[in-house]
């Protein structure tokens, strides 16, 4: 009898993180069981005013995920696509909050899939209690000084009362 290997499956997540929820880190806790490995990957879209830079990213995500063994943040410009491929990563993670999230996730998916036929989009549902959750809206109440520690890490908190402090 012929023996079948495992394929290694890596899977990449990609966002801003600007900054990384409690949302964010329910996704990439439960894709991590999924996939042998999976790298959090920031974004880097040059249109758009980040609060936090990417090395400030890098690092909350690098220490929000340290107890997750098969998980490492990265960055990547430019195509997610072509960044998949240099990665050797077959699945791209999205989690969906709601039906106004899956309509856009599916255009990307789509045109993803377009461009790399071997690369599939992996969905996942954002558990209930963070469905209302987005680092805007985080954002926005940081920068008024309102309570976010129930939404964040904590050193992920602790960043943004730094960065708001008057």
């Amino acid at each position: 009898m012929r023996k079948v290997e495992k394929e290694y499956k890596i899977a990449v997540y990609p966002g801003s993180f600007d900054p990384v929820t409690m949302g964010h880190l329910d996704i990439i806790a439960r894709a991590a069981k999924v996939f042998d490995k999976l790298i959090v990957a920031i974004g880097v879209n040059s249109s758009k005013q980040p609060l936090f830079s990417v090395d400030e990213r890098l690092e909350l995500l690098r220490e929000v995920t340290a107890d997750l063994p098969n998980v490492e943040a990265d960055r990547f410009d430019g195509l997610l696509v072509n960044y998949m491929r240099l990665k050797k990563a077959q699945v791209i993670v999205k989690g969906l909050r709601a039906v106004s999230d899956f309509e856009y996730e599916l255009q990307m998916a789509s045109i993803n899939q377009k461009l790399d036929e071997q690369i599939e989009t992996f969905f996942m549902m954002t558990n209930p209690k963070y469905s209302f959750l987005s680092s805007s809206i985080v954002r926005e109440l940081a920068r008024y000084h309102g309570p976010v520690g129930e939404l964040v890490p904590p050193v992920v908190e602790q960043a943004l009362i730094r960065k708001f402090a008057p």
